[in-house]
């Protein structure tokens, strides 16, 4: 089981064109744990940003009657592709990754499968 910060590093390390990397509460907004971003990528500000996006979807989808949960959530940009991914153990109940990635540098189905994967032993 990885530890927020270990999971943090192994998602920047791991993940070809990672920009940066948080783990927020989508109940405060508030990121628990960041890393990467810089001056043109306050992951702060991206968390408490994509709060509103995990909350409206979970909105639609119980208006909706849809008993699925969300594997992940992509926006894409012109340079960029951002991935938010509800943590789905008990422990992460509430809990979402947020990864930017340089779309010229990533590979959108890898960096899907490795943040399932590492989301998989994080223990929060």
């Amino acid at each position: 089981m990885a530890t927020i910060d270990t999971a943090l590093k192994e998602i920047m390390s791991s993940i070809e064109g990672s920009i940066g990397i948080a783990v927020v509460d989508y109940n405060s907004g508030m990121a628990l744990g960041t890393l990467g971003g810089g001056p043109d990528l306050d992951l702060n500000v991206a968390a408490a940003g994509n709060t509103d996006v995990v909350r409206a979807k979970l909105r639609a989808m119980e208006l909706l009657n849809l008993n699925e949960a969300i594997e992940d959530i992509l926006i894409t940009l012109s340079g960029q592709y951002h991935l938010i991914r509800p943590l789905t153990a008990r422990s992460g109940k509430g809990l979402f990754l947020y990864l930017a990635l340089d779309r010229n540098r990533a590979n959108l189905a890898m960096a899907r499968h490795q943040l399932k994967k590492i989301e998989a032993d994080l223990e929060v």
